[in-house]
């Protein structure tokens, strides 16, 4: 029976990520890699494209959370081409799409497959068991501290027992902080260059990075949590 569901799952995967494949086929048949190599160019080509550039960039953003690629380039990318506040916000709500997508996938899709290859690994288990014992306060923990991959994270969350409607808003309140001050730099880099306003920006950042991660620590004292990879 278990061998007749991961062959009724391999279909949906296969189509899964046929689908993504195409809609990074599409987007460098339309000269978005080309046109990330020219800073504006690239902004001039998503403007062109009007609504249809916030797509474009949503599908990209879902195939690095889907194939776990780097996020952080695409993320500074938002804020150089669409500016700081806009480029922050489409950064969040994209990346908190792509993370959902490859939760999903693992829930729903290749569930199967994905506990076949990776059921063992320590990492699954010590979510898995994490979010068994403390619920989203072990989410709040590992999208705050790096100690696991943040994209496995994605694939890993979705084997566990946890709702797609807690995963989704704990994502996207944690990862906030990250997507803004990447996109908000960047964007104020190409718009004012590097000033006095910029530096003090930076100070601004890292003290909000510093008061972030501090609420990790304060909830595994509080809840008694002891993360290990």
């Amino acid at each position: 029976m278990q061998n007749k569901t991961r062959q009724s799952g391999l279909p949906r995967l296969v189509l899964a990520l046929a689908v993504l494949v195409a809609a990074v086929l599409l987007a460098n048949h339309f000269g978005l890699v080309e046109g990330l190599r020219d800073i504006e160019g690239m902004q001039q080509w998503f403007l062109d494209l009007g609504f249809v550039g916030f797509a474009v960039y949503l599908l990209l953003y879902i195939a690095v959370a889907v194939f776990m690629l780097p996020a952080s380039a695409v993320t500074i990318v938002a804020g150089i081409t669409f500016g700081s506040v806009l480029g922050g916000v489409l950064a969040l709500v994209s990346a908190t799409i792509g993370a959902c997508v490859a939760f999903l996938i693992a829930k729903y899709v290749a569930r199967d497959t994905i506990i076949a290859k990776f059921g063992q690994n320590p990492l699954f288990k010590r979510i898995e068991e994490g979010v068994e014992q403390n619920g989203a306060s072990f989410l709040i923990l590992t999208r705050l501290v790096p100690v696991f991959p943040y994209n496995i994270q994605n694939y890993a969350y979705g084997l566990t027992s946890m709702k797609l409607s807690t995963f989704a808003l704990v994502s996207f309140i944690t990862m906030a902080p990250g997507a803004f001050i990447y996109a908000y730099i960047a964007g104020e880099i190409v718009t004012h260059g590097v000033s006095l306003r910029l530096l003090l920006q930076f100070t601004v950042a890292g003290l909000v990075l510093f008061g972030v991660s501090l609420i990790p620590k304060y909830i595994a004292k509080k809840k008694g949590i002891t993360i290990k990879s």
